[in-house]
């Protein structure tokens, strides 16, 4: 176990939606391009769920999940700031968020999800795998 008595070792994690410039930052440090600020500010508004971690006062990790709150739910933008990895905020993210959709799926729920390149492994802790070569998952992006 992790030694985390150090105060800047801290994080804690906290049910909120970003404000779109602390998502943008996430975005931008994991990689990600952003979307604009009308979009992304009515896009985290529409969650059914939203966890910060925050580090001292900085939010360095977010995940939420999206859909109808019913039958199909969707994790989306797991992100940690790049000196965070690897050190326990993603799991964070993951367990608060499997928590609530523990609480509100049902039999039959559909929860989805899509990974980044060479992330998948982190996902199959939580029991998500590959969808079949049979059963693609498709998008479509603008």
């Amino acid at each position: 176990m992790r030694d985390q008595g150090k105060m800047h070792n801290k994080h804690v994690l906290v049910e909120r939606i970003p404000s779109a410039a602390e998502y943008h930052k996430l975005r931008i440090a994991v990689g990600w391009e952003c979307m604009d600020p009308e979009s992304t500010e009515k896009g985290l508004r529409n969650s059914l769920y939203s966890v910060c971690v925050f580090h001292q006062k900085e939010v360095v990790g977010y995940g939420r999940v999206i859909g109808d709150g019913a039958i199909f739910f969707y994790i989306q933008d797991i992100m940690v700031l790049p000196e965070h990895q690897r050190k326990g905020v993603g799991r964070m993210i993951m367990r608060a968020t499997m928590d609530f959709l523990d609480a509100h799926a049902r039999q039959y729920t559909f929860v989805g999800l899509m990974a980044a390149k060479g992330a998948s492994g982190f996902y199959d802790k939580f029991g998500f795998a590959a969808r079949p070569p049979d059963r693609p998952g498709m998008f479509k992006e603008y």
